[in-house]
């Protein structure tokens, strides 16, 4: 069904033939519990981000971690959390992609180990890796802009009253559809609704 500015849906669904769009959303496993939940909507998330490029181009992983570390000394598991929430929580790198990366920012002389109290020996910017975050600061600033930014994108996406509102929508034809109380005439009246949010949330 596809959606065109002035005239509406290329194809208006009548009568039986609306049912397995309403089928679809009223007929899902266990329903739709009033909203989606937590482990649906992460898991879309996964397969979302998967689909999507690479976070870091060539080389700026290594950029982003030595700016990290210039800013405050960190470890290993500290640089991946901090990562984590530039983005909001939308990316996180693997311990198996920033470890190698800490061991070659200390082979080039970039980091070294900072004097810390415990186990866990954070790292701190060495004036070869402060020198070359200067050099290359504009460099620095977009990349860190862009994670920021995928942080703010993934807030505004992210409405749990949007969820909800669709969740409810759901439910109610799933239970009209329990009930058999979606005839031709309900089927043509609650497609007329539909039509009619379609139209208005486009002109949003």
């Amino acid at each position: 069904m596809t959606w065109n500015k002035g005239r509406g849906y290329g194809r208006r669904y009548k009568g039986s033939d609306a049912w397995p769009f309403i089928a679809m959303m009223a007929a899902q496993k266990g329903g739709w519990r009033g909203g989606w939940d937590d482990d649906d909507d992460d898991e879309w998330e996964g397969r979302s981000r998967r689909r999507k490029r690479r976070v870091f181009g060539q080389g700026e992983l290594r950029l982003a971690l030595l700016a990290l570390i210039r800013d405050e000394p960190r470890h290993g598991y500290e640089l991946i959390k901090a990562i984590e929430e530039l983005t909001g929580g939308a990316y996180a790198p693997s311990p198996g992609a920033v470890y190698p990366t800490l061991q070659m920012l200390e082979d080039e002389g970039m980091i070294a180990e900072a004097e810390s109290e415990g186990s866990k020996k954070p790292y701190e910017a060495t004036p070869d890796g402060i020198a070359e975050l200067d050099g290359r600061a504009d460099e620095v600033d977009a990349l860190m802009r862009r994670l920021t930014g995928m942080g703010e994108k993934r807030q505004r996406v992210r409405s749990p009253d949007l969820f909800r509102a669709m969740g409810n929508l759901a439910t109610v034809l799933k239970n009209r559809a329990k009930a058999g109380k979606l005839d031709k005439t309900t089927i043509d009246e609650i497609v007329d609704i539909i039509d009619e949010v379609a139209k208005r949330i486009e002109r949003l």
